[in-house]
């Protein structure tokens, strides 16, 4: 008989079994927490750490891309070349009866906090101040005195650190344009309204890369990362009627883009960025030649031309694309509640379930283990029912489940359990690994 599947339609849902199962934690929980920032359990950071490998992978097993991990504090003259101290604002008001602090141009989108079925300033509930420009940016001193000569920021992206290194890329690794170059890393904003779980936070993580084209080149290479990208978001089991590009208008492009498109996922919260790709023109390593008065120009030494690239941006929030990840795998089946994660993002490839605690099929089971943890990332399951310990792993995403029973002491079997469909395999033990290989 068939069982009807529910989808998420709670984000509060997720929040729940994240926290229950050790994907995510509220950061500093214990003393109340802190907004908009969470720490990743044993199960998340096994999730976050297979989509980073998954996007590494994607974008630098090929010759035209490098790898770079650049420093999170940069000189300050970074952000005033790329426009972030003078132009990185959003306009915030405050809420003389709530207290409530909003940005002023996402008002529809926001909650009272002395009456929530309410936006704020709606029917005279919230008395609210003239807009003024707050820099998301986050500022910190170096150095023993603090003063204006000591200023840093913590970056609010990492795609500077791209730019600043492209020459030093490019001559060392003697790269020809076209190339690109690949970062992932920490970045900070200190955002007005945070929320919605991990969807924005006020840190996170990036994975960018800057693919460096000769001008006039420029449209085909973007129309190219545009679908590439979208692969990746496919191959990493997202549903293709739940993905979808949304194009910048004019006045939605940023003032360094030629032109820009979003692809959205859809959450419970509706449709949302999870990564942007951007046509960046000769923007950026135009303000850095302008600032620092180094030349940026690359030489083309087959037409003897200097020229400055064009820049093909793909910029994805890791922590968006986990938490995409997460909503798209979610279900409910009858009295299950599982993960559909795509096997090679599961934080665990396999749990070894021995069917009780005797020491015969214990045995056995420290054989299984040994065997699989030299190849993959398991888990060891001993306590309660088999039932019990199948709808654990379901929950975590675990693909296959291993129990070891006494059929198997006679004749060097095992019994596999598919997640999705929860069929059930006798498999030898000599055969496991490449039967777990062809089920991958």
């Amino acid at each position: 008989m068939s069982t009807e599947t529910q989808e998420l339609t709670s984000m509060q849902d997720l929040v729940s079994l994240c926290k229950q199962r050790g994907f995510l934690f509220q950061s500093s929980e214990i003393y109340g927490g802190v907004n908009a920032c969470w720490d990743y359990g044993p199960l998340g950071v096994e999730l976050k750490l297979n989509i980073k490998d998954s996007w590494w992978r994607a974008m630098t097993l090929r010759d035209d891309v490098e790898g770079l991990d650049a420093s999170i504090l940069m000189h300050p003259r970074t952000w005033e070349a790329s426009g972030h101290v003078e132009g990185f604002v959003d306009p915030l008001v405050d809420c003389k009866t709530c207290k409530g602090r909003f940005r002023a141009d996402k008002l529809d989108h926001a909650a009272c906090g002395k009456k929530p079925s309410l936006k704020p300033g709606a029917h005279g509930e919230c008395e609210l101040t003239e807009p003024r420009q707050f820099n998301l940016m986050f500022k910190t001193n170096m150095g023993p005195i603090e003063d204006s000569s000591s200023v840093v920021y913590l970056r609010p992206e990492t795609a500077q650190g791209i730019f600043v290194n492209f020459l030093n890329v490019q001559q060392s690794m003697r790269q020809k344009v076209p190339f690109g170059i690949a970062q992932i890393g920490k970045a900070f904003r200190n955002e007005i309204t945070p929320g919605n779980f991990i969807f924005r936070t006020r840190e996170f993580e990036q994975m960018e890369m800057q693919y460096f084209v000769r001008p006039g080149t420029d449209r085909d290479h973007f129309e190219k990362w545009k679908a590439v990208r979208h692969q990746w978001h496919l191959d990493n089991g997202l549903r293709a009627h739940k993905i979808r590009f949304h194009e910048h208008g004019p006045k939605e492009l940023a003032h360094y883009a030629l032109a820009a498109f979003d692809i959205e996922y859809e959450f419970p919260i509706g449709w949302q960025e999870i990564e942007g790709i951007h046509n960046r023109s000769d923007f950026d390593l135009r303000r850095h030649q302008e600032f620092s008065s180094k030349k940026m120009e690359y030489f083309d030494e087959t037409t003897k031309e200097r020229y400055l690239p064009y820049v093909i941006e793909t910029s994805v929030g890791c922590d968006r694309a986990l938490l995409a990840v997460l909503c798209d795998a979610y279900r409910i089946e009858g009295e299950r509640t599982v993960l559909k994660l795509a096997k090679h993002l599961a934080p665990y490839k396999a749990a070894v379930l021995p069917l009780m605690k005797k020491p015969e099929l214990l045995e056995l089971t420290d054989k299984v283990e040994t065997l699989l943890r030299k190849k993959m990332k398991i888990t060891r399951d001993e306590s309660g029912t088999i039932g019990k310990r199948y709808r654990r792993q379901d929950e975590i995403g675990t693909p296959a489940c291993i129990t070891i029973d006494y059929d198997g002491l006679a004749d060097g079997t095992v019994t596999v359990r598919d997640r999705d469909t929860m069929a059930q395999e006798r498999v030898s033990v000599d055969q496991l690994l490449g039967y777990l290989a062809r089920n991958d």
